[in-house]
């Protein structure tokens, strides 16, 4: 049995111990961001558990979940890039849209983040194909500079020219194409056969409908939105309509949407443009060579107004109205309507059916009169009914004025399609945006998305 000494000499022993090697307090070589992140990383992991649960137990799913998620995620370094590139070579001018995604962490869908939105003018119907490729290598540049150069390979590219290379000609808008083709194969981004090409119009119509649902959260709603979009060449028509008639069945289509599929109508009128339905419209029984007109859907003020269209050069005067005062001079409004609707109708088949169950979203050219003609803020957007265009297109055919000598003719143009044309009733309401949650309203982001599906099909087709 130890003595009392012993176990005081042993009680010295451990004391002199610990005075020899003091306890050194050890630190975080990462600092508390490492432990503020693993709380975080366990709040997120519990997150996931919970929404995984809350899908597969009871089918809840909410699109308000994923910016939670995504943005946590990003915090802990799980975020993943995609960039694309569209450049839409329209009949009035070329524009690109770049734009920058993340893969949302629940499913993968994009989300968009970012986006470049750059235009130059004239269309490439109105330059040589010299000109045309020096055009779009601007614009290409212009693209390089917003992706990162490390997606570039990774990052696919297309130009689609619309209406006005469709009514060049084959030989002229092809010469033009290829120009474009040896910009792109030089580029050092991702391209394929189809990457440079003629957009067919039911593609147009389809993807301005793809653009205007997936800005506004609706793509996977009972109630779709219907797109409208008015170009310089043609205009497009497209909602959802489930109940097909055997007359419309050529023009329903099934689009992609995710995990599912919707039916859509959708047509392209071609010539049914803004632009090409005035020159229509001050053309009409003209001959073919001629180039100076008068027109009753002009001003009487308005002398020899130049105007360039497809290349050629006009001298646009207005037609005496005898009905007007001299000292008032003004377009006579319903002579003005039925030289429109003399144009309009014909072209317009099939004529669009139940559009007016769908909450309407028109954008282009029906968003630039609007906000040129003060009927909504040229930043914000906004709504009017069908009733309001066509008091506006009232008021604009009574004013004399010089600064805008189209002004009239294009409203009464807008106001006859959007009621004569369409069978929209004068209080049906039209939402005007050339901005959703600060993204442009545009074919070209629906456009990227079938282009990246169909890449991620053939990537996985390979890869099987």
């Amino acid at each position: 049995m130890p003595s009392k000494n012993d176990n005081l000499r042993k009680r010295k022993l451990i004391t002199d111990s610990h005075e020899k090697k003091p306890i050194k307090k050890i630190h975080n070589k990462h600092g508390p961001k490492t432990s503020q992140n693993a709380g975080l990383f366990f709040s997120f992991m519990c997150l996931v558990v919970t929404v995984t649960i809350l899908i597969i137990f009871f089918g809840i799913y909410t699109d308000s979940l994923h910016p939670i998620i995504d943005t946590i995620a990003t915090q802990l370094g799980y975020s993943e890039k995609q960039y694309g590139a569209i450049f839409d070579a329209g009949s009035t001018g070329s524009r690109v849209l770049a734009f920058e995604f993340h893969k949302a962490y629940l499913d993968g869908r994009l989300v968009l983040d970012n986006e470049l939105f750059k235009e130059l003018k004239p269309g490439l119907s109105s330059l040589t194909p010299e000109k045309g490729a020096i055009q779009i290598k601007q614009l290409l540049d212009e693209a390089k500079q917003f992706i990162p150069e490390q997606y570039w390979p990774n990052t696919p590219i297309a130009l689609k020219a619309t209406a006005g290379l469709r009514m060049l000609g084959a030989s002229k808008s092809e010469a033009i194409l290829q120009a474009v083709r040896d910009i792109f194969t030089e580029s050092g981004f991702m391209t394929n056969d189809h990457s440079v090409e003629i957009m067919d119009g039911t593609d147009e119509g389809i993807f301005s409908w793809f653009t205007v649902n997936y800005l506004s959260n609706r793509l996977t709603s009972r109630n779709t939105a219907a797109a409208l979009d008015l170009g310089g060449g043609s205009t497009q028509v497209t909602y959802e309509l489930n109940e097909i008639q055997p007359s419309y069945k050529d023009f329903i289509h099934p689009v992609p949407v995710f995990n599912s599929e919707v039916n859509v109508f959708t047509n392209s009128y071609l010539g049914l443009g803004l632009m090409a339905l005035r020159h229509a419209v001050i053309s009409y029984q003209k001959a073919d060579n001629q180039t100076s007109f008068e027109n009753e859907c002009v001003n009487p003020i308005v002398k020899n107004k130049s105007w360039i269209y497809q290349n050629n050069e006009y001298s646009v005067s207005g037609k005496e109205n005898k009905k007007a005062s001299p000292d008032n001079p003004e377009v006579d409004f319903e002579t003005c309507v039925e030289s429109v609707k003399r144009q309009v109708m014909p072209l317009l088949k099939p004529k669009p059916i139940r559009i007016q169950e769908h909450i309407i979203n028109a954008f282009s050219y029906y968003y630039d009169r609007a906000i040129e003609t003060g009927m909504v803020d040229p930043f914000l957007g906004g709504e009017v009914t069908v009733a309001d265009f066509t008091k506006k297109a009232r008021e604009s055919c009574a004013t004399a004025n010089t600064d805008q000598p189209f002004m009239c003719l294009d409203l009464v143009y807008i106001s006859v399609l959007l009621q004569d044309g369409f069978g929209l009733k004068p209080q049906t309401n039209i939402r005007l945006f050339k901005k959703i949650r600060g993204h442009e309203v545009s074919w070209a982001l629906g456009c990227f998305f079938q282009n990246y599906i169909t890449l991620q099909q053939k990537m996985k087709r390979a890869s099987n």
